[in-house]
């Protein structure tokens, strides 16, 4: 997949990024994303959720911090930022005992390490260069906690192992579309990112038929795929207009908000397919 390139931003000074980088809570009036908690669901299946969602978040904080810098929803943005990377360091810690198997370790070291590196870069004052970095280290751990995402997968004795890591990978390339859209509209129109917008458009498209004629699907994973597919259809509807953006606002705007939206709903898809994966698991036995 192609590294972006960032084109001259001019960047607005956010420093309330950096004290809510510390902050274990939110303002309640901020609508989170949340981690996927499900006590019925077997630990290895939660796994693989957790890495799907470290692979997620590293496009959504990308996302996050591109809209802070071009002032879209800035303070809203800020503090999902804080929340992001609490929820992250919190994944990182259920999945440590990773780190110490032979096949997966280097794996992990390697994912780890960039987290480290990129939750460091988020603290810096926002420029052109650290807005780079950013997109940098998050493509890279998204490659990384893909990685991470397939090997734990492979553990898995049932085809929902496979829903469940590609209903996170979609969730993943829905921040990742949204990133690359505001990326465009802060300046950056390169062919490599124009190309990544079609690319992951195509990507996201494909993915969802595939997740929606499974023939693992249990009923209610199909009610939230399909929740999924009405708010795809919103969001793509707003990335088509990239063209018309600079005379319709409301359509970035609604790239930002409808971006959130699908993370929650496809967040909920995979909390579904952790129940799915424990119900076929002692179906089995």
């Amino acid at each position: 997949m192609p590294r972006f390139r960032l084109a001259g931003t001019t960047c607005r000074s956010i420093f309330l990024i950096f004290s809510l980088l510390t902050v274990a809570h939110a303002q309640p009036s901020v609508a989170s994303v949340p981690a996927v908690r499900t006590a019925d669901g077997s630990p290895l299946a939660q796994d693989i959720a957790a890495a799907g969602r470290l692979r997620m978040q590293s496009q959504r904080l990308a996302k996050l911090y591109q809209q802070a810098v071009m002032g879209l929803n800035a303070t809203p943005a800020q503090q999902q930022i804080a929340l992001a990377v609490g929820d992250a360091d919190s994944e990182f810690g259920r999945l440590a005992r990773y780190g110490k198997k032979p096949a997966i370790q280097r794996t992990w070291s390697r994912s780890d390490a960039l987290w480290q590196e990129l939750r460091a870069v988020l603290k810096k004052a926002p420029n052109a260069a650290s807005t780079e970095r950013v997109n940098q280290l998050a493509d890279e751990l998204m490659l990384h906690t893909g990685k991470l995402a397939m090997q734990i997968e492979a553990e898995a004795e049932t085809p929902v192992g496979r829903l469940l890591d590609q209903s996170s990978r979609l969730n993943m390339l829905a921040q990742r579309l949204a990133r690359l859209y505001l990326q465009a509209q802060g300046g950056d129109r390169s062919q490599g990112v124009l190309t990544d917008i079609e690319q992951a458009r195509k990507e996201f498209a494909t993915g969802l038929h595939e997740l929606d004629t499974a023939r693992e699907n249990s009923s209610v994973s199909r009610e939230n795929i399909a929740l999924a597919r009405n708010q795809w259809i919103f969001f793509d509807s707003a990335i088509s207009r990239m063209g018309n953006a600079s005379r319709d606002g409301k359509a970035v705007l609604d790239v930002a908000t409808s971006s959130e939206r699908i993370a929650q709903v496809l967040d909920a898809t995979s909390a579904q397919y952790v129940r799915d994966y424990a119900e076929t698991s002692r179906a089995a036995k």
